[in-house]
């Protein structure tokens, strides 16, 4: 049945990369993939009905954890978007020629997510991009390179990436050393697909048309009243999380509400016309509710094979046949492209004990930054490429032609710079 569960996923996730070919939803077939696999894991669980339907409340809280993040964060996003909150940006980025557009969107990318996280910057700076280029086909391979630069982003702090919070909260890492430890692999990792992206990306930035009529409703003092208020929004998450230690997606709906009360505040002597298309509840409606039932699909399927056991046996079968730390865990970054960083990181947190590798040791850095940055080589690898696959639509082969080796390029680069501090420094 193990294996009849492992095909179910394996035949979901071909379907899912298959998407525009077949004409499918890939949000149907995460689904379908949820729900089978959790009912044949349930017919073949020794540890009976009762564990079972445990496991499943333990791993939907954890994926409704990370949903509601999403939809908070997406809500602050279209909100301050649609006062024309961006504009503060925009207008201030000057770029002709597309490479060096790239160069700004990689670097904003890159700090924006270490002060965030990967998925809430790939929201932002994908809908920034909506304002910034018309074509579609040159939008695309702009947000490539922000899956890739967020990612690389958010490993080198403790707040940037979920893998490496949860082993900042476990211990094994510390705020400074994570950051002296990799930020130079993760500025490598971001800058080697660049350079080499900026040979193949020529010609001009065409903006788009002038913005909808609605938009410009908003006075100037809107604008960036909104514009900050978001963007502080979004900032006070980690800020509540490091002080409270209590899940991010309490401090996104905490954030919201108050975005909403405020908003309601700003506007309330408008006309209910003249202030609709400017409220939360708006918003709430404009949002992407199919990428987020995708991801409920995708994390509670995924979820099952950390569940059954599938994946922790993944991790010990490699350490008995690899044995080789550097290689192990670069193979794990592989595989997070693959499936789920999250147990994939949980799973290698319990093979390593902490009397045999304290916290800074080599192995947990390294950990971070390839189980961080390895999910960008596939477009279903990480929270952020499952956001942008859904901003804009981003086929999964299209995404694996284009975009992979330039993620594979810098991951690897990566690697050795890390690899090569690592043997200077210590």
């Amino acid at each position: 049945m193990m294996t009849m569960t492992a095909t179910v996923f394996i035949l979901c996730y071909i379907l899912i990369a298959l998407e525009h070919p077949l004409k499918i939803s890939k949000s149907a077939i995460a689904l379908i993939a949820a729900g089978l696999m959790w009912t044949l894991y349930s017919l073949a669980s020794p540890l009976g009905l009762e564990e079972v339907v445990k496991q499943l409340s333990e791993k939907l809280a954890e994926t409704a954890a990370i949903v509601f993040f999403l939809i908070g964060a997406m809500t602050i996003v279209e909100v301050t978007d649609s006062h024309g909150g961006f504009e503060i940006i925009t207008s201030r980025i000057k770029a002709t020629k597309l490479s060096s557009l790239l160069w700004i969107i990689g670097f904003i990318s890159f700090f924006l997510s270490s002060i965030l996280d990967n998925m809430t910057t790939t929201i932002v700076m994908i809908t920034l991009m909506k304002r910034l280029l018309k074509e579609h086909k040159q939008r695309l391979f702009f947000a490539g390179i922000i899956v890739i630069a967020a990612n690389a982003g958010g490993a080198w702090t403790p707040i940037g990436d979920v893998t490496t919070t949860m082993l900042w909260i476990g211990g094994q890492i510390t705020t400074g050393n994570i950051i002296k430890g990799l930020f130079f692999a993760s500025m490598v990792n971001m800058i080697a697909p660049l350079a080499l992206a900026s040979f193949i990306l020529t010609g001009s930035v065409i903006p788009p048309d002038r913005v909808k009529k609605e938009i410009t409703t908003t006075s100037q003092f809107e604008k960036t009243f909104m514009f900050f208020m978001g963007m502080s929004c979004l900032i006070f998450v980690p800020i509540f999380k490091s002080i409270t230690h209590l899940p991010p997606y309490l401090g996104i709906l905490l954030a919201l509400g108050f975005l909403w009360l405020t908003g309601d505040l700003l506007h309330r002597k408008k006309s209910k016309e003249a202030k609709e298309h400017l409220t939360i509840s708006k918003a709430l409606k404009r949002i992407d509710m199919a990428s987020v039932v995708f991801f409920i699909g995708i994390l509670l399927a995924v979820a099952t094979l950390s569940a059954n056991g599938m994946l922790p046996a993944l991790a010990q079968w490699l350490n008995t046949k690899i044995g080789n730390l550097p290689i192990i865990v670069s193979v794990i970054g592989l595989l997070s492209a693959i499936v789920d960083n999250i147990p994939l990181v949980a799973a290698s947190m319990g093979m390593y004990p902490m009397a045999q590798f304290p916290p800074d040791s080599f192995i947990w850095e390294f950990m971070a930054y390839c189980a961080g940055t390895g999910g960008s080589i596939l477009i279903i690898g990480s929270a952020a490429g499952v956001a942008a696959m859904g901003l804009e639509e981003i086929q999964f082969f299209w995404y694996a032609r284009r975009i992979a080796p330039l993620a594979l390029f810098g991951y690897l680069c990566g690697i050795a710079a890390y690899l090569l501090q690592n043997r200077l420094l210590h």
